[in-house]
């Protein structure tokens, strides 16, 4: 390839380097491309901001995907050359499948890192911890997961979520109506529509919808909490030179502080378009996290 080819002229230990920095590294260099995938509403992760005028095109915005541009920054630094970030749009259904056959490099989103999905795609270390809640209107008598037996229950396709109210429904012996939003502002539709009594997923994810919506004084979560799940950006499984580097950035994001800064841009100040602001303190789980960083996943 070119690249290699002047890195032997120019540098041969720069060249050995890259020639054993594995695929996509050496891709990306190539091409000078990175193909991030975003999501269209996963706030405050990775959403996407219309442009109505269609003057300056749509903005890409959010917690994970200012983490994935540093990714970029560092490729640039590395490789010394422009690196084009094009953005790839993932659905929740598809988004692992895309990763694994290199429709992105990196999923810049809200995926929880579980043993099952290592098994397809690999996981950078937890830039994350979301824990799964339930959220009802105040005034329904939902009080505790034994309230939703016989009633109507949204969870996102293709999150945890539809797996872990089952499982719980299956354990109580609770017969529940289950709906599916195909993304997360479908299920809050259905809230606000009163069509769902109970909207099920990660806290930051539903904490941001009912911050947009105007039953948000009328929402609130209850006490159970249905699991622990690390975010990690996904990465190609087969690739380990690839993860290595990102998780060097995520490292170094950690280390220096700006993980933290990032952390509460998004999530204790207001962010656009709207001037929502979720007010979610970083938790314990998460600082854990940082002060050591780790891609165990969930069980």
């Amino acid at each position: 390839m070119l690249l290699l080819a002047l890195l032997t002229i120019a540098n041969p230990a720069a060249a050995q380097a890259d020639k054993d920095a594995g695929p996509t590294l050496v891709r990306i260099a190539r091409d000078r491309i990175i193909h991030l995938g975003h999501r269209e509403a996963a706030k405050p992760f990775s959403y996407v901001i219309p442009d109505p005028q269609r003057i300056a095109g749509d903005r890409y915005a959010g917690y994970s995907w200012e983490i994935c541009l540093k990714v970029v920054d560092a490729l640039e630094k590395r490789f010394g050359q422009k690196i084009e970030a094009r953005p790839v749009t993932m659905q929740a259904n598809t988004r692992i499948m895309m990763v694994k056959v290199g429709i992105a490099d990196i999923e810049c989103g809200s995926t929880s890192n579980s043993v099952a999905r290592q098994k397809l795609v690999a996981f950078s270390n937890t830039f994350y911890v979301a824990d799964v809640r339930i959220m009802v209107r105040k005034d329904d008598g939902i009080r505790s997961l034994g309230d939703l037996n016989r009633r109507r229950v949204v969870t996102t396709l293709g999150t945890t979520a539809d797996r872990l109210i089952k499982q719980q429904a299956f354990a109580r012996n609770l017969s529940i109506d289950y709906l599916v939003g195909r993304n997360h502002a479908e299920s809050m539709a259905l809230i606000n529509e009163g069509k769902a009594d109970a909207y099920i997923g990660d806290d930051a994810i539903i904490a941001a919808q009912r911050a947009g919506s105007p039953l948000r004084d009328k929402l609130v979560f209850l006490d159970d909490t249905l699991a622990t799940e690390p975010y990690g950006l996904m990465l190609p499984r087969d690739d380990p030179q690839f993860k290595r580097f990102v998780d060097g950035v995520l490292v170094d994001l950690m280390r220096s502080g700006e993980l933290a800064r990032l952390y509460d841009k998004w999530f204790m100040n207001p962010i656009p378009p709207d001037g929502i602001n979720l007010q979610m303190p970083m938790s314990e789980k998460l600082q854990a996290a940082i002060a050591n960083p780790n891609d165990k996943p969930a069980n």
